[in-house]
């Protein structure tokens, strides 16, 4: 039986970051922690989720070092799961989906919105060149091989005019 997945798609970052955020519940609760919810009930009272379920998204979300499940009671022990500076570091891609989301709907239309936290204006967030400040989501940026990239990588960009 074939593989199912290429060489190039194991050792790209988008498939690499979706093994880590692509399930659904997944995203859910980690907006539910950039949002400060921190313990098992919280988590399973807003999002209605089953608690096996639950259970098993936030031990892989630990296993995968975007959690550390701390205690904060004894007798029952008790958890609450903080995020990580690797989980931290996810705020970004929530609110750039967030924001894709959100783009395709009349304002009158959004359920959520990102704002400013000091002066409530609404944010209208892009991804940019740090370098530059540029927009990255226009043609004027392509995806290339890096210098860790394995022949399969090489050739798929090689063989593309300007990049993906």
């Amino acid at each position: 039986m074939p593989a199912r997945i290429r060489l190039e798609d194991r050792e790209c970052p988008l498939s690499q970051t979706v093994q880590h955020v692509g399930e659904w519940w997944t995203l859910l609760i980690l907006h539910d922690a950039f949002d400060g919810f921190t313990r098992f009930d919280q988590f399973q009272e807003n999002l209605g989720i089953s608690s096996s379920m639950l259970t098993s998204r936030l031990k892989s979300l630990v296993a995968e070092g975007l959690f550390e499940r701390r205690r904060y009671q004894t007798r029952p022990d008790r958890y609450e799961y903080v995020l990580t500076e690797y989980g931290r570091s996810l705020r970004s891609v929530i609110v750039a989906l967030a924001a894709w989301g959100n783009s395709r709907l009349d304002a009158d239309e959004r359920a959520m919105i990102l704002v400013d936290a000091r002066t409530g204006a609404e944010a209208d967030p892009v991804v940019v060149d740090r370098t530059t400040g540029r927009r990255v989501d226009t043609d004027e940026f392509v995806f290339r091989a890096g210098p860790a990239a394995s022949e399969a990588m090489r050739t798929r960009y090689a063989d593309l005019p300007n990049g993906s």
